[in-house]
């Protein structure tokens, strides 16, 4: 008799990394690669990644795609510090329809214990709810810093939340 349990269900993730240099081929996307490797080490089957431009409309398109294809996890990289195209949360406010601060702020809490620099971060967090149609529940987005460092920190940080969290999405307990 076998005593190997079933192994759970990965959940559909995808990774985004928001950058002009990256996705033009100027920079490798170092960051995009960490992300990758970051939310595979924690169990989540990461359906695809993708690299685009700063900009509102890339980013919203970009979530927008991950959230029809499925995804009930999508983290992006890149956009979020004050240069004068780093707008991912600008586009990710346009897509989200409820934002969760309280994890954004953790984030940019937690990472000031590596830098300083992490309370400059203006990363959002928030659900896409799911219409009713395709059933119960939505996708999480997180938004972290370009910075390798900053991807690493941030998915330490953020990781041991996102059952519980992905959990409630879906019309679990409390």
């Amino acid at each position: 008799m076998s005593t190997d349990q079933p192994a759970a269900p990965r959940r559909p993730a995808v990774a985004i990394t928001v950058s002009d240099r990256s996705s033009d081929g100027r920079r490798e996307d170092t960051s995009g690669a960490l992300l990758l490797a970051a939310l595979q080490d924690q169990g989540y089957d990461v359906t695809s990644t993708v690299v685009v431009p700063d900009g509102v409309e890339s980013v919203a398109e970009a979530l927008r795609g991950a959230v029809d294809s499925g995804a009930r996890l999508v983290v992006s990289t890149g956009g979020t510090g004050m240069g004068p195209r780093d707008l991912t949360p600008e586009g990710t406010r346009l897509v989200i329809t409820r934002e969760n601060p309280g994890m954004a702020e953790h984030l940019r809490r937690e990472g000031t214990r590596h830098t300083p620099f992490a309370a400059v971060s203006r990363g959002v967090v928030g659900v896409v709810d799911w219409p009713a149609e395709r059933g119960v529940g939505g996708t999480l987005v997180i938004n972290l810093p370009g910075r390798p460092s900053a991807v690493e920190e941030g998915m330490e940080i953020i990781g041991p939340l996102l059952p519980h969290v992905l959990s409630q999405i879906c019309g679990g307990d409390h």
